[in-house]
């Protein structure tokens, strides 16, 4: 299919319609060249006839001679003539009877002055031409067919060959940039041999090169980052677990040191767990392998775990499945991206309630919170973009009581990172994140995975 965006395409097509301009023009001056020709001959055998037919009939109101030639002095001249005649030849289309009938043909005319007399000289074209009363004006008529014929034969051809070259030369031109294109899409090592290029495919080859190198070594830097920084925490963090379990097995006795002891160890833990799923997200999807994952255990535990956030707010949570869902994907990357849309929905819901929904293709996080406002919808997956306002509560004089502003939003703990982290999960196992405004308030975020 013939596609405008196509560069290969727009090489032909422009080289094309310069052809057809081309052949425009050619077309113009000829038939430009051709007209005056036939102006002047015919301008010149009508004066040499009326010159003629003066001398042999002396001075009459219409002179007429063959073929088809016909002079009038203007004052006997027919009015629709007199009305458009000026001294330059002009034609004018008529259809005259034949012996076969009606035929169309032209009829040249124009104003002479002659001494104090004017004269309107016509000439009507005919398909029979006597070559003894003006020769040249019947080559003309009949070398005037073969240059037409010869002219619609070289504009076809002329644009046959267009075509033709255009479609070579399209070739030739796009074939270095799908070089590049190959380059790019395999290895450094082909894309090397089109930076020496001196041509503007060159110039591409060698930016793009040098971009390869700068993002090339940012990747490295992150993932020597991100490697440096876990192996740097596992240590820590596993001599906190190991001294938070033992203190937990001294106050065994003390209920309330105990519980304080069992925190530590489940923060490391889950500290731990954090770090391994960013090093995760640090490797190539296509590196991962991915296990089938029960997605009912991961949303339970998580929902457990932040169910804190729901102390002292009439909140209810509930999550909905109709059996048990799994898919193939690290646990620890599904359990960033899950906990990180509960906690949201946690934090941003004072009322209501906070629903999860598991089926066969998504899952669905939506509560009856504060919602998004519009102006935030296109930072919504934005870093360090967060949506706060301060709260704006007032006092009902007839109630005595405090009501809050319906407009009003709370600040809350964070650093706006958690969408973009699950936009970042998301894309990197080829799954899909969206967003919906409830009617009655609140959102509704949906994985869509496979």
């Amino acid at each position: 299919m013939f596609s405008i965006d196509s560069i290969a395409n727009k090489f032909r097509l422009s080289y094309f319609v310069f052809a057809l301009l081309l052949c425009a023009a050619f077309v113009s001056i000829f038939v430009y060249a051709e007209t005056r020709m036939e102006q002047e001959l015919v301008k010149a055998r009508l004066l040499q006839q009326l010159e003629l037919s003066q001398e042999k009939d002396g001075e009459q109101p219409v002179y007429t001679a063959d073929p088809g030639i016909k002079i009038y002095r203007y004052d006997n001249a027919p009015q629709s003539l007199k009305s458009i005649a000026t001294d330059k030849v002009q034609e004018k289309s008529v259809k005259i009877e034949t012996a076969t009938g009606k035929t169309s043909t032209n009829l040249h005319f124009f104003v002479y002055q002659q001494h104090k007399q004017r004269y309107l000289l016509t000439y009507l074209e005919d398909t029979e031409m006597v070559m003894g009363n003006y020769p040249v004006l019947a080559i003309f008529e009949h070398l005037e067919d073969i240059f037409a014929n010869a002219l619609r034969v070289a504009v076809i051809l002329s644009l046959l060959i267009a075509i033709i070259f255009s479609q070579l030369s399209s070739r030739q031109i796009t074939k270095p940039l799908l070089d590049l294109k190959k380059a790019v899409e395999t290895d450094h090592q082909n894309l090397t041999e089109l930076t020496h290029l001196p041509s503007e495919v060159g110039v591409l080859a060698r930016a793009i090169d040098e971009k390869n190198k700068n993002l090339e070594r940012y990747l490295k830097r992150e993932q020597l980052f991100t490697g440096d920084v876990s192996h740097e925490l596992r240590t820590p963090l596993t001599i906190i677990m190991g001294a938070s379990e033992v203190l937990a097995s001294q106050l065994e006795g003390d209920r309330y040191l105990s519980e304080f002891a069992n925190r530590i160890s489940h923060t490391a833990k889950e500290t731990s767990e954090i770090i391994s799923a960013l090093l995760l997200l640090s490797r190539a999807p296509e590196k991962l392998d991915a296990p089938q994952t029960s997605i009912n255990t991961i949303v339970i535990n998580e929902v457990a775990r932040l169910k804190y956030l729901l102390r002292h707010k009439t909140v209810t949570c509930t999550v909905v499945a109709k059996q048990e869902y799994y898919a193939n994907v690290r646990p620890e990357l599904l359990k960033m991206a899950l906990g990180n849309l509960i906690k949201n929905a946690f934090q941003y819901t004072d009322e209501g309630e906070v629903k999860i929904t598991i089926n066969e293709k998504r899952i669905t996080v939506s509560d009856t919170g504060l919602g998004i406002s519009e102006e935030m919808m296109p930072l919504l997956y934005e870093r360090f973009e967060r949506f706060e306002r301060l709260n704006d509560s007032h006092i009902d004089e007839q109630n005595d009581s405090v009501v809050p502003n319906p407009n009003a939003i709370y600040k809350v703990e964070g650093t706006g990172l958690g969408l973009s982290i699950v936009q970042r999960i998301m894309t990197h196992m080829g799954w899909q994140l969206t967003h919906e405004a409830n009617t009655s308030g609140g959102s509704t975020f949906i994985i869509h995975y496979n």
